[in-house]
């Protein structure tokens, strides 16, 4: 069984994300690729960037044709080991993002934190990026700055009407140094975990490689994902149904007592 190690955990509550020893399979990440260039089949419409839900197998109600393939991914027991290592050991799945940026003309993803975007209370998230391709500086891989987590601040955020970017909302400038930056590559099925706090980003991709991460959204079951919040008030750039979103209980049990795991689950039994 996979694990964090002390140093990695170390690392993580220090610096805000890591990138741990294990990785999954050549197997395992060649059955994922097939998983996504299916679903980017299924999906002619959506930007490869704003494949969002893509674990919701079917219409997802959020824009997407999702896969259960990624559902698997996000529910394998390995991944879920590293992420308790971090969150404890009550650990609830609620999202998955593909960010599949083709050659050329991939869109930049601006300097954020995930907590701007979530319906989550107390704010609360490990998410594990996993490379389903080569992500290098070359192509737009992911980059954080490191300890931007420390003091568990939101920065502002501001608007952006532009059709070439991942999200429509960018940190504030005076927030942070983008000269602090680290550039987290990776080969295909290595990932990295980061922190909801942390501030990251990714350039465009200019190169002649696709470069694809799938990014796995867990939360402790100790925070409340509050339904009736719209955090972004519908300006993220990527269409979002946090009020069907349904949720998995992956391990331990909901300390939080108000989570629930009945909506969105329903609605897609009912409709197949």
């Amino acid at each position: 069984m996979a694990r964090l190690s002390a140093s990695e955990i170390a690392q993580y509550r220090a610096e805000g994300y890591v990138i741990p020893q294990f990785r999954l399979s050549p197997d395992r990440v060649t059955q994922m690729r097939e998983a996504l260039d299916a679903l980017i089949r299924d999906n002619p419409g959506v930007r490869p960037e704003k494949l969002v839900s893509a674990h919701i197998e079917g219409d997802n109600g959020e824009g997407v044709r999702g896969s259960r393939s990624f559902l698997d991914l996000a529910k394998d027991p390995e991944i879920v080991e590293l992420v308790s290592g971090v969150i404890g050991e009550d650990v609830i799945l609620w999202g998955c993002h593909v960010f599949c940026k083709p050659p050329s003309e991939g869109f930049e993803t601006p300097w954020h934190q995930d907590g701007h975007y979530w319906p989550i209370r107390p704010l609360a998230n490990c998410t594990v990026w996993v490379a389903l391709e080569e992500s290098t500086v070359e192509n737009g891989c992911l980059r954080v700055i490191p300890r931007s987590h420390r003091d568990h601040v939101l920065h502002p955020h501001l608007h952006e009407d532009r059709t070439d970017l991942t999200l429509n909302q960018r940190m504030a400038e005076g927030a942070f140094d983008e000269a602090d930056a680290v550039d987290l590559e990776l080969q295909p099925g290595q990932m990295s975990l980061h922190d909801v706090y942390m501030i990251h980003g990714a350039k465009a991709n200019t190169s002649t490689k696709r470069r694809t991460g799938v990014a796995l959204r867990y939360m402790p079951a100790t925070s409340v994902f509050e339904r009736d919040l719209r955090p972004a008030d519908g300006k993220s750039g990527v269409a979002v149904n946090f009020a069907q979103r349904p949720l998995w209980l992956l391990r331990g049990v909901d300390r939080s007592g108000r989570n629930d795991f009945e909506v969105g689950h329903q609605r897609r039994v009912a409709a197949g």
